[in-house]
């Protein structure tokens, strides 16, 4: 057969057709998180040595899906089950949801209250498509993930608290307060990305209070009342003595404004599986799906179905629990450690005890110090320090919204080698010994 002539595609000038697009696409800034890992990925594909502590995934190779899970998905497809599913997902997987929850946190979500869709992005950028107007106030504190952008697509202006690492940066009712009767939505997430952090049950049962207080005023007015968005992806991974709680079990009547995100991608090294839920008030739910179906942010079918028989077995899953949990806390510990004796040796770092999450929060106090002549004020110059002479790469929490340069960063224990993080600290040590 022959093949035809191919022609060279002309796009002509990219800058007049990128200025053609609409405001949302021109203003919405790339993730400062991409952007370092694209820069670190280039680097390991030339060939040099960095421990990669920036991207908030998992290496199979350290962190595999449960093999039922593996199996199961497999079957499904065997089955053939590759044909659409229900728009808010199949039944049994609701239902196994429904279940699941009733057993971790106590509460039941009725299966209207259950839409499973493509990921946690979708039930986050749903929640802020059904709930947000353009020009309405969305109250969020940093760091935290990717609120500023969803605020800026969806035309929300965007009210940001910064905590601070008295309260793990983790949001207090009472940095919320002054805020709270002026915005539609309020968005938490715990344990925290970038933070690492586990809001204690007092400290989301104070917000969520303030959050039911303003409501019944409002309600009682006939406004609009004020929506949480709550994402728990990371709910399963807590360390030893934290506790991750549902907002409806600490503060029931809070379910009526709370739309939690969860799914596999964290709590089963399943981030590519792109299989979320959330657990929603049934109206709300039905709108969100709708918004969502346009979008067609469905999970796949196999994967619908595999984990359906999944979640009903409490077996495999505390089996898994037990073997990713101690991996996790291999390298979050390993990590505390490694931090703790640059400390004492006088070194200017500081670190927060990990709490859950992959994540890791470290602070290298460095501004205003010299190396090889070379002042470093900003936190990017940190950064790029720690990338160039020491290999290491990590992510400043400014990628998470903190305006201020405070040296704090996201380390990410997801996708690198216990070996990795052991052959860091030396060169951690080294650099930080020549700085001036």
């Amino acid at each position: 057969m022959n093949q035809p002539a191919v022609r060279e595609l002309d796009f002509g000038d990219q800058q007049s057709l990128d200025a053609a697009l609409s405001i949302a696409a021109r203003g919405l800034q790339e993730s400062g998180i991409l952007k370092i890992t694209r820069q670190v990925r280039a680097m390991i594909a030339r060939g040099e040595s960095v421990v990669n502590l920036t991207v908030g995934d998992f290496d199979p190779r350290y962190f595999p899906i449960p093999e039922k899970l593996a199996r199961g998905i497999q079957d499904a497809v065997a089955r053939g089950e590759t044909n659409y599913p229900n728009p808010e997902g199949i039944p049994a997987l609701r239902q196994s949801i429904s279940d699941y929850v009733a057993r971790t946190a106590g509460v039941r979500y009725p299966l209207d209250s259950i839409v499973v869709c493509s990921g946690g992005r979708p039930v986050l950028y749903g929640a802020y498509r059904a709930i947000v107007n353009p020009g309405d106030k969305v109250l969020f504190s940093v760091p935290s993930w990717q609120n500023d952008s969803y605020s800026w697509l969806t035309g929300g202006e965007s009210i940001v608290v910064e905590s601070s690492r008295a309260s793990g940066f983790q949001p207090t009712a009472e940095e919320f307060a002054p805020h709270l009767s002026g915005a539609a939505m309020l968005c938490l997430c715990s344990p925290g990305n970038p933070t690492g952090t586990v809001m204690s049950e007092q400290q989301l049962g104070d917000i969520l209070r303030a959050v039911v207080a303003e409501n019944r005023e409002r309600e009682a007015e006939g406004r609009r009342p004020l929506f949480v968005l709550h994402d728990q992806m990371y709910g399963a991974l807590v360390t030893k003595g934290q506790r991750h709680v549902y907002p409806a079990a600490v503060v029931p009547e809070s379910a009526r404004y709370v739309i939690s995100a969860d799914g596999v991608s964290k709590a089963y090294a399943g981030t590519g599986l792109r299989l979320g839920w959330m657990l929603v008030a049934p109206a709300i739910g039905a709108r969100i799906r709708d918004i969502l179906s346009h979008a067609g942010a469905w999970a796949p079918k196999p994967e619908q179905s595999a984990v359906a028989a999944f979640l009903k077995d409490e077996a495999a899953i505390a089996e898994f629990r037990v073997q990713m949990d101690a991996r996790l806390h291999d390298r979050l510990n390993a990590m505390q450690e490694g931090f703790l004796a640059l400390k004492s040796a006088g070194l200017p770092v500081d670190s927060i005890n990990p709490q859950g999450a992959i994540y890791f929060s470290a602070q290298f106090r460095l501004h205003g110090k010299t190396v090889d002549g070379r002042s470093i004020v900003t936190d990017e110059d940190i950064r790029m320090l720690l990338l160039e002479r020491a290999g290491v790469a990590v992510v400043p929490f400014q990628a998470f919204g903190v305006r201020e340069e405070t040296g704090w960063f996201r380390l990410s224990a997801g996708a690198v080698s216990m070996d990795e993080i052991h052959e860091m600290f030396p060169r951690l040590r080294a650099l930080l010994g020549e700085v001036g």
